[in-house]
């Protein structure tokens, strides 16, 4: 059976100015039976639709914190040096996919850039904007839990994963905080951090803040996660 080409925003290492790919991201997907392909870092528009017409869904790494001019702020003390060059192509991708229905997974960043990009705002650092109460950031290894989740009934997620209480893994420093006007709120930490967004009437498009790349060879829940966003992939 054909497998759905998943196309990955890569990762850019501005020191060594080379484009790079965590493999856990590229081999979840492998056992979900997709096809995944990094994409080209560019602001094209033409190569972007031809790279988007090979996709049949989009998967938003992390990386990069997200440029504060997304959302219409001014960088604070703690936030770090953006990737202009993603924000932008991020950008272009996230409106076609918009405009097609096509299936988007974020992941860290990815919610983040999800977020600002649909019109809501961000915490640019934590702790320094918010009095967290949990482990947002949290030293290897990276396939335990730092801290639990409330998945919310109703969403999509719960659908996935079941309402109720979740552990996950957590290595941010900015989050959502005012959530997008178009977005439903599905998880929150259990120290109130928006841990998981769903763009309301959109047949899979949801950023999450954990990082199910590093704990799916142990995480059940993970492992469905991803397998659901492949399985809308396929629709």
């Amino acid at each position: 059976m054909k497998r759905p080409v998943v196309g990955l925003i890569p990762l850019y290492d501005d020191e060594k100015e080379s484009y790079w790919m965590l493999p856990g991201y590229m081999k979840v997907l492998e056992q979900c039976r997709a096809l995944p392909i990094m994409l080209p870092l560019t602001t094209d528009k033409e190569e972007l639709l031809q790279a988007f017409a090979l996709c049949d869904g989009l998967l938003f790494t992390g990386g990069h914190d997200v440029g504060p001019y997304v959302y219409g702020k001014e960088a604070a003390a703690n936030c770090g040096i953006p990737c202009r060059e993603r924000d932008e192509m991020e950008g272009i991708l996230l409106g076609m996919a918009l405009r097609e229905d096509k299936p988007v997974l974020g992941i860290c960043r990815g919610i983040q850039f999800m977020n600002a990009y649909l019109g809501g705002d961000l915490y640019q650092d934590l702790p320094t904007e918010y009095p967290c109460r949990a482990e947002h950031h949290m030293k290897p290894p990276y396939d335990v839990t730092a801290h639990r989740i409330r998945v919310e009934e109703g969403t999509k997620l719960s659908d996935i994963v079941g309402a109720g209480f979740h552990g996950v893994n957590s290595y941010h420093h900015q989050a959502v905080k005012t959530p997008a006007p178009c977005v439903d709120v599905s998880a929150y930490s259990e120290d109130g951090l928006v841990e998981a967004i769903e763009v309301k009437d959109k047949k899979f498009m949801m950023g999450i803040q954990w990082h199910p790349e590093f704990s799916y060879q142990v995480n059940e829940e993970s492992r469905r996660l991803v397998q659901a966003f492949v399985d809308a992939c396929k629709q």
